[in-house]
């Protein structure tokens, strides 16, 4: 039975749960996620988890955080002036805003506190610094 190794493109269903329990995704009544191996299009430890499993099987695996979305990064955590923000954006706390870099690229960050002068934006993945646990099977491998 032949089992997934790097460069195989592969099928898997999974749900991914937080260390509270809380289910922050799940292919479950969805196509299954279809991706390469090797190719650094997921996270790491969930690559690690899929690689050497043969279709049908199923594993169970917890990710720390330096192999799922990394550590959380304070120097990825800004305070601005309000008055530095365009007039049309009213801050709420969780608004997700996109910011604009010297090269242009846009980053995506979310307010994590607004006061009477300033706003928290974040620009960590909001699965930064978590350690995650997913439940997958191998569907298929192409």
């Amino acid at each position: 039975m032949s089992k997934v190794k790097s460069g195989d493109t592969v099928k898997v269903h999974y749900t991914g749960t937080k260390t509270t329990g809380e289910i922050f995704d799940s292919s479950e009544n969805r196509e299954p996620l279809e991706f390469t191996m090797g190719t650094g299009q997921l996270i790491p430890g969930f690559e690690k988890a899929v690689e050497g499993l043969a279709v049908g099987e199923s594993t169970k695996v917890t990710i720390p955080a330096g192999e799922a979305y990394g550590d959380k990064r304070e120097d990825l955590v800004i305070n601005v002036e309000k008055d530095k923000l365009p007039p049309e954006i009213k801050p709420e706390l969780g608004q997700q805003l996109q910011i604009q870099q010297q090269d242009g690229n846009g980053i995506p960050v979310v307010i994590t506190e607004v006061t009477e002068s300033h706003v928290t934006l974040d620009a960590n993945h909001p699965l930064a610094g978590e350690d995650l646990t997913f439940d997958i099977e191998l569907v298929e491998i192409a």
